[in-house]
């Protein structure tokens, strides 16, 4: 089944659109607080749509995404108990938030690096950095330095594979995908 074909060719066509930017800004916004889906997945067909922008794409992201993890971590750290902490709950984040606050309690600001950079939920440790009261301003810049080096890699290595890379991933992308959904329902049954 090709879905993952047709997705991939309608997300190019749509990263061309004269809204995508804005589009791009408000999904990582919202990345960063609550969203499931990660930018990247608009901002790498941006890139391959308009590669002279991609440094313009890598600098909107990032600072749509250290935006929403500020109010992230404004909204754990005023709101937890009354609001957060009861959809945590629903929506079955508890054990990955119990993660969270553990790793904050052994590795401190680090965590919120390595959650900037890594496909780990950033989500998470900028609500749970407010929730623990984490001192503001070390939040505020391990968080643009970890979003600001993924997303300026992502967009660096969209650019430089180019039409070449394209090609790869177009060629391959059924097989990433269903990879990919293969891979978070043996995640989902491993951790259950």
């Amino acid at each position: 089944m090709k879905i993952f074909s047709s997705l991939y060719q309608w997300t190019l066509r749509w990263a061309e659109h004269k809204f995508a930017p804005r589009v791009l800004a408000v999904l990582t916004f919202a990345e960063s607080i609550f969203f499931p889906i990660p930018p990247d997945v608009l901002l790498a067909p941006m890139v391959l749509a308009k590669p002279h922008k991609a440094w313009y794409f890598a600098s909107l992201t990032t600072i749509a995404s250290i935006l929403g993890g500020a109010v992230g971590y404004w909204l754990g750290y005023l709101m937890f108990e009354p609001w957060i902490q009861p959809l945590v709950t629903e929506f079955g984040y508890q054990d990955r938030f119990n993660t969270a606050i553990n790793w904050f309690s052994e590795w401190g600001v680090w965590v919120v690096f390595i959650a900037g950079f890594s496909p780990i939920p950033y989500k998470l440790f900028t609500v749970s950095a407010g929730f623990l009261h984490m001192a503001f301003l070390p939040f505020f810049i391990a968080s643009a330095i970890g979003r600001g080096l993924r997303f300026f890699m992502v967009a660096g290595l969209i650019k430089w594979g180019g039409n070449a890379m394209e090609q790869k991933i177009r060629q391959w992308v059924d097989v990433l995908g269903w990879g990919f959904v293969g891979a978070i329902v043996v995640g989902y049954f491993a951790l259950r």
